[in-house]
């Protein structure tokens, strides 16, 4: 199990450059890659994406790759045609007018004197690139395992406390079964002055004691709960399963809930609720 949340940061340094790399990443219901490179590096954004997704499924994922040149790679270079053309044109206007020559300085003022040429380009970046990344994305890794493993104890400990309430709840089942017998009985009594033993009598009793049983929720929720435990001990992104399924625990809680009548179930139920609320406010932290 892993979390959404983590941290990876890392810096590389060469001759001629270094690199400077950090990861972040916050809960999201899917993944989102923000990039945040230096322009030289921007050819690397869809490598990044790649070795991103070995190790993330989910969460809003915010990469920096920063670039600083030790050694530049740019060489200036002169168009001599067109400086002389300046050259000439200028001397026929000092001839012209007596004013001084113009200086170095204002041939350098002039656009597409002098220009600057890469010598290289972002290729010679890769294996920096490479590097940093892949050493952010270790510590970045293992960053979100750490944080999974204290999560996967918290919900450990809520599924022990979720199932101990049913099978607090399993042992009343019977208990319910008896109060609604008890109260159907005392009321046919009281309406038709007779002992509750006709069989026409029992046959309704069955018929309204099986709408009110709690056995098929109990059943349903052991189903889950087996489930729940699988999920748990998966390596797999589990965060979107065990979502859906604190849904249907949820659902199973309330029909329990509204087919009892007996105090101590239902303070079992509310208990059983708190629980799921909190394993669902957990897991929104999981990948």
């Amino acid at each position: 199990m892993k979390s959404m949340t983590g941290y990876g940061h890392s810096f590389y340094r060469s001759e001629d450059y270094t690199i400077e790399c950090e990861i972040r990443s916050y809960n999201n219901r899917y993944l989102d890659i923000v990039h945040n490179f230096s322009p030289a590096l921007s050819m690397y954004e869809s490598y990044a994406d790649e070795e991103i997704g070995k190790v993330a499924r989910r969460g809003r994922i915010e990469v920096s790759l920063r670039l600083r040149v030790l050694r530049s790679s740019v060489e200036l270079s002169v168009d001599e045609g067109l400086a002389a053309a300046y050259r000439d044109a200028f001397r026929k206007i000092a001839d012209m007018t007596d004013a001084p020559a113009p200086l170095v300085s204002d041939y350098a003022a002039i656009d597409g004197i002098i220009t600057q040429v890469r010598t290289s380009d972002a290729e010679v970046y890769r294996k920096g690139v490479e590097s940093a990344l892949s050493e952010a994305l270790a510590a970045f890794s293992a960053g979100k395992a750490r944080e999974g493993e204290g999560t996967r104890s918290d919900l450990e400990r809520l599924g022990r406390q979720f199932e101990s309430s049913l099978e607090s709840i399993e042992k009343r089942a019977g208990d319910l079964e008896a109060h609604f017998r008890k109260l159907l009985e005392e009321k046919y009594e009281e309406l038709t002055g007779r002992k509750a033993g006709e069989s026409d009598f029992m046959t309704e009793l069955g018929a309204i004691l099986v709408r009110y049983s709690i056995n098929e929720e109990v059943s349903r929720l052991r189903v889950h709960i087996d489930e729940y435990r699988k999920l748990l001990s998966s390596d797999e992104p589990v965060g979107k399963k065990m979502d859906f399924l604190c849904q249907e625990m949820q659902r199973e809680c309330n029909t329990i809930a509204s087919k009892s009548q007996l105090v101590d179930i239902n303070l079992l139920v509310v208990s059983m609720k708190d629980d799921v609320e909190n394993i669902r406010e957990q897991i929104r932290n999981v990948e």
